[in-house]
């Protein structure tokens, strides 16, 4: 495994925190650069400079790690949406986009395919490898310094998805999963459940994202912390969403965010970020925590 420095490898040890950015999607969207219908991970390549920018504010913030515009780059979500554009070729353009930036490390983001797996859907385990593979090999060509695999549902996706990581890359490979309230994922599976199969695929960091604000992650973290072998990642949303003339709006300040989340760290997350609903301010509140 490529490692990009003693840092980083401290990070992998569990004996060094690492600061993640903070939320791309409600950032494009609150700048009107998100389009709906249009796929926001083309704007690496139509509109760097902006995407840059967004990166820059977070890393300016603190924020250790610039997280790719790449959630949704996904072979199959190209040609469903009929983009003009390869999955290498968004990759190569995302990770410019981050690394100019100036940010300690790159981490190339691959989100769940949107797709339920049989037999409780269409899609089968091979072609899930194969888009995760896709994906992988790109981030890998792009020099990433490590892959981050958030925002899955599902822990036998999630086990996939690292999978063809590890087999397809040298990379580190973060792997991060979306939780209910009741702390079980869409198809039952309990926070000690994946933690165990999220290890046994080969997570180099297990963790947890977007899902419910703070207050409510830090118990799943908990458990996670709890259940794992493994350093733990914990980005919850900024609060919960609410409906606002038609906006989605999140409510939670920065301040109280990281009140919050300064829990998590003292439980023993070593790796910490902000998801949906956050800002470069969440991020300079963090990285006054560690």
């Amino acid at each position: 495994m490529k490692i990009a420095d003693d840092y980083l490898k401290g990070v992998l040890e569990g004996t060094k925190t690492l600061l993640v950015d903070g939320a791309m999607g409600t950032t494009l969207q609150a700048k009107g650069l998100a389009v709906p219908g249009q796929l926001a991970d083309l704007l690496c390549l139509s509109d760097p400079e902006s995407i840059t920018d967004i990166h820059r504010a977070y890393v300016e913030a603190g924020a250790h790690v610039a997280t790719t515009n790449t959630c949704n780059a996904t072979r199959s979500t190209l040609d469903k949406t009929g983009a003009d554009a390869t999955v290498a070729e968004i990759y190569a353009a995302a990770v410019a986009c981050a690394r100019a930036a100036q940010p300690r490390y790159v981490a190339a983001d691959i989100g769940s395919t949107g797709q339920m797996l049989e037999p409780y859907g269409n899609l089968e385990h091979e072609d899930a490898y194969e888009l995760f593979a896709e994906q992988a090999r790109a981030a890998q060509d792009a020099r990433a310094d490590f892959i981050l695999i958030e925002t899955i549902p599902d822990v036998t996706e999630a086990e996939i998805a690292i999978r063809a990581a590890k087999e397809n890359a040298d990379l580190p490979v973060f792997a991060s999963m979306t939780f209910e309230e009741n702390g079980r994922t869409l198809m039952g599976e309990d926070v000690e459940t994946a933690t165990r199969r999220m290890e046994a695929a080969g997570a180099d960091v297990v963790g947890i994202n977007c899902s419910h604000g703070p207050q409510t992650l830090r118990a799943q973290v908990a458990t996670m912390i709890e259940a794992a072998t493994k350093p733990v990642l914990a980005q919850p949303n900024a609060g919960l969403p609410a409906l606002v003339d038609g906006q989605v709006v999140y409510r939670m300040g920065a301040a109280e965010f990281a009140n919050a989340v300064k829990a998590i760290l003292n439980d023993g997350a070593t790796v910490i970020g902000s998801c949906c609903g956050s800002t470069p301010e969440f991020t300079a509140e963090l990285a006054k925590l560690l």
